[in-house]
């Protein structure tokens, strides 16, 4: 029996440590989370993450500040460069969190699929902003939990934001399906 506990317990220190790395090499980026198995949410990045990206195996980056943001980096060709694939999905602020968007940003995470992804903004502001309506839009959850879901992803400011039109959206439905042939309002294509 003591010898299956030990066993048991060195199976659990190995799982939990095979986990760590990649959160140990993304350590240094701002305003960083793992909110869930296959994302990161982040704040804006710099030349030099890039190589703790490719140590953490991200394959994906999907990124939603405007290129005028970072003139000095350009974050695409350094993306690439690396092995990375880039999306951009430009959110100015509150008024880009529209139901076009939100269905652009699920589609891209679910283009992603299991891959390793990166999600970031300048602060992941906007990142939990988009995880917040995404929630509610397109998995129906309840304002509360699409709320806390967007705090646990990096929202902030934006919440205000976000309950205005989780309010506005709630009398109009809210399946992401239906919602996929709608035109852009305001928003721009990545």
């Amino acid at each position: 029996m003591y010898r299956l506990i030990l066993l048991l317990l060195a199976l659990a220190l190995s799982a939990s440590a095979a986990a760590a790395p990649g959160e140990a090499a993304l350590a240094g980026l701002s305003h960083v989370a793992f909110p869930a198995p296959h994302r990161v949410a982040s704040g804006r990045l710099q030349a030099g993450d890039v190589a703790a990206l490719e140590g953490a195996g991200i394959r994906q980056v999907i990124d939603l500040s405007v290129d005028i943001e970072t003139p000095a980096f350009d974050e695409a060709a350094a993306m690439r460069a690396a092995g990375i694939a880039y999306h951009n999905l430009p959110i100015r602020g509150a008024s880009d969190l529209t139901r076009a968007n939100v269905v652009r940003f699920d589609q891209l995470l679910r283009d992603a699929g299991t891959q390793e992804t990166l999600v970031h903004c300048a602060s992941s502001n906007r990142v939990g902003a988009m995880i917040a309506l995404r929630a509610a839009l397109i998995d129906g959850k309840s304002s509360e939990a699409a709320l806390a879901e967007g705090r646990r992803w990096g929202m902030k400011s934006l919440e205000p934001a976000v309950r205005e039109r989780l309010h506005a959206w709630s009398g109009r439905p809210q399946h992401g399906r239906q919602e996929q042939s709608l035109p852009a309002s305001g928003g721009t294509t990545p």
